[in-house]
């Protein structure tokens, strides 16, 4: 907030008066007194304490009404009276927080309400098409309008008088958007509805998932994609196309591979990309503007407001129709602009956290932090996550930056989700917000927020070392480094007794090695192993791919990590365009004899649940750790009708390893292709793994009658 000559409220009856002269006569013998305009009536106010040459606390018997015409009389000063701080007291939620009444432009084919709230607004008018029309005030400062007629595809947007300046703004409850969110348009959901629809596809449980994460745009620009919609939603829920090889790409190749959901970066609105003319610049999409709308570069006709939703519909229900689930990336910690975000124009200081110095908190790093515990902040948070899965029929939640959200809040939301079983992740990273440790949605807070998982950054920096320095190794690139860390990875980083737990509950760990932040793992193992010949580095990029499908808990591929994708060394490509971001389809080509180890891996997880176990209960009944030669890891899976034996050497070495029982074993994957052609079968207890190998070994159980 700017402070000009004013006073400001900023708590139940105090005042700040400020003013721009640092050395301004103030009249702290003279009586100040309040002037309620409309109603002629009068505040007498105290003087209180001077907080600097230029500024001074007024203290009143009874709270001031909000968003009134009011002026402060105090000697020769006539100032007006602005609503600051209170926005964020308690008494303020208490007095004014409208969490029942639904926001948003309401349509109905005889007529449409408008309705937004801005408790400490003068004054708000409705910009409808050509007409502008002034709104009447309710209670608890949410505004409102019903204007008879068809209004669908009309744009509107809010003239706004608050703190003594006026302002338009889009809704923040906006369903719909002009190019480049310049205004909001009323919609009639039935004219946005995807030409066919089909069932969500179900998980006995959601432990079963193998995610596969995507940014639209990536998934299908290439032109070597087949796809006729590049870069488009359209583009992803084209089925049967082929690369120029004639293998598939897109979402069959999805499907081909075996992945249960695929995890979209931002879909919603946002900025730094030109909606229409797409092709000059690029974003990931962590620069959020409008929540509850789809992004319009993503569409095959952005200047049609109805366009971008029903194309993203119909993306959803392809990925339905072969039996994927979709996980939206979501942005509820941060907007792209404060000042210039909806929020903050329709009230000041309230959506966003702000520390006690007046500064805003920055926990996000992108200059402001969504106050997701302030009860209408969190309302838009639920009713957004309801709009999806209700309108858009999405599968899932990925939270970005998810400690910067208050626990409540996200166990709202899951108890908003149990009923769908859709599933629920995010970042629980301990960011410096404005918002104590304890209240935080992190990873060590897991215990607190049963049925949401985590990303386990421990499990990545074992196996390919810390993302904060670039030469640093583990396990895969580094010799065997960490293995003492290995048990706990595979486990699902929850048993105590194999090292301090990530998460409180097995089901609560997502396992990943790469995503689409910092470098590729390709791209790592370059700069962590640049004298290894290709040929090795690829192995040991499967062991990284392979441990990650193998371990307990929820594995996480970035989409051509199958293929060793990489981004030319670039760490943060979120703006670097589509030659650096873009799926590669020619290398989807060249590297097919590698995607079928994934694919391998993938069919064994979803075969068999000993994979993908739930309980630490469980898991100690049924997993072992085998004591192998120098850096070989090794454990062993106990399964109701055959046990596994899975081994990894991250050495350039043979050695001889001792399988956990005799028996009739079959080598059910290696990475290593010359030894799946030599061996196949086993009678015995003892083998060998090979350099950079990753094999697994099972044996069938028979009943003896």
């Amino acid at each position: 907030m700017v402070k000009i000559p004013a006073a400001w409220i900023d708590d139940v009856c105090t005042v700040t008066v400020t003013f721009t002269d640092e050395e301004a006569y103030i009249p702290m013998e003279e009586s100040p007194w309040v002037h309620w305009k409309e109603k002629d009536q009068y505040f007498s106010a105290e003087v209180g304490d001077r907080l600097s040459n230029s500024s001074v606390q007024l203290y009143l018997l009874h709270p001031l009404p909000l968003g009134e015409d009011l002026e402060l009389n105090w000697g020769t000063y006539h100032l007006p009276v602005y609503s600051g701080r209170i926005v964020r007291t308690k008494w303020f939620e208490k007095n004014y927080a409208d969490a029942d009444r639904e926001l948003g432009a309401i349509y109905r084919p005889t007529s449409t309400m408008f309705s937004v709230w801005a408790p400490t607004a003068h004054s708000v008018k409705l910009h409808l098409g050509e007409t502008i029309m002034t709104m009447s005030r309710k209670e608890k400062g949410t505004w409102q309008l019903e204007v008879n007629g068809d209004w669908h595809g009309t744009p509107y947007e809010y003239e706004v008088e608050i703190s003594g300046h006026i302002h338009k703004t889009t809704d923040p409850y906006a369903k719909a958007l002009l190019p480049n969110s310049t205004k909001s348009v009323v919609l009639d959901p039935s004219q946005a509805k995807p030409a066919s629809r089909h069932p969500r596809p179900r998980l006995d449980k959601l432990q079963d998932a193998i995610i596969y994460e995507l940014h639209v745009r990536d998934a299908t620009s290439d032109k070597a994609s087949g796809v006729k919609h590049k870069g488009k939603f359209l583009g992803l829920a084209e089925a049967d196309t082929t690369s120029e090889k004639g293998l598939s790409t897109g979402i069959s190749y999805i499907k081909e591979l075996g992945c249960t959901h695929v995890q979209l970066l931002p879909v919603n609105d946002f900025a730094r990309v030109d909606e229409l003319h797409p092709d000059e610049s690029y974003n990931w999409g962590y620069d959020p503007l409008h929540f509850q709308v789809p992004e319009g570069s993503y569409s095959s006709s952005p200047d049609d407001p109805a366009a971008r939703i029903k194309e993203c519909k119909e993306m959803v229900q392809a990925f339905h129709q072969h039996k994927i689930g979709v996980i939206l990336d979501v942005v509820f910690n941060h907007v792209f602009d404060l000042e210039s975000s909806s929020f903050e124009k329709l009230v000041p200081g309230y959506y966003f956290r702000y520390h006690e110095d007046g500064t805003p908190s920055n926990g996000t790093g992108v200059g402001n932090d969504f106050a997701s515990e302030r009860t209408m902040a969190r309302k838009f948070i639920l009713e957004t996550i309801d709009y999806w899965m209700r309108e858009y029929e999405v599968d899932g939640f990925r939270f970005d930056l998810m400690g910067v959200i208050d626990i409540e809040t996200m166990n709202l939301i899951q108890r908003h989700c149990e009923k769908e079983s859709v599933f629920l992740l995010g970042e629980g990273w301990n960011l410096p917000t404005a918002l104590p440790d304890e209240l935080k949605s992190t990873s060590f807070n897991s215990d607190r927020m049963p049925g949401i998982r985590f990303f386990n950054d421990q499990f990545r920096d074992t196996l390919k070392g810390s993302l904060f320095d670039t030469k640093d190794t583990g396990y895969v690139n580094g010799g065997g480094k960490h293995i003492e860390k290995l048990p706990n990875l595979i486990s699902a980083s929850a048993l105590e007794e194999f090292g301090a737990p990530f998460v409180s509950e097995a089901d609560q760990t997502i396992n990943y090695v790469e995503c689409h932040d910092n470098h590729t793992l390709w791209d790592r193992l370059i700069l962590t192993n640049p004298l290894m010949d290709e040929s090795d580095r690829k192995k040991v990029h499967q062991l990284a791919t392979g441990l990650t499908l193998l371990s307990q808990g929820v594995p996480f591929l970035h989409a051509g990590q199958e293929w060793f994708r990489s981004k030319g060394g670039d760490e943060n490509s979120y703006i670097s365009g589509d030659k650096v971001n873009q799926l590669n389809w020619r290398i989807r080509d060249k590297e097919n004899h590698y995607i079928d180890f994934v694919k391998q891996l993938i069919a064994l997880r979803k075969k068999y649940p000993v994979f993908r176990m739930s309980s630490k209960a469980e898991i100690r009944k049924r997993l072992h750790i085998l004591e192998e030669p120098h850096t070989v890891f090794g454990y062993t899976l106990l399964g109701d009708g055959e046990d596994f034996a899975i081994f990894v050497n991250p050495v350039n070495q043979t050695f001889d390893i001792h399988l956990p029982s005799p028996g009739s074993w079959q080598l059910a994957v290696t990475n290593d292709h010359s030894r799946k052609q030599e061996q196949r079968e086993l009678k015995g207890e003892f083998t060998f793994i090979r350099p950079y190998e990753l094999a697994v070994w099972k044996k069938p159980l028979w009943v003896q009658i």
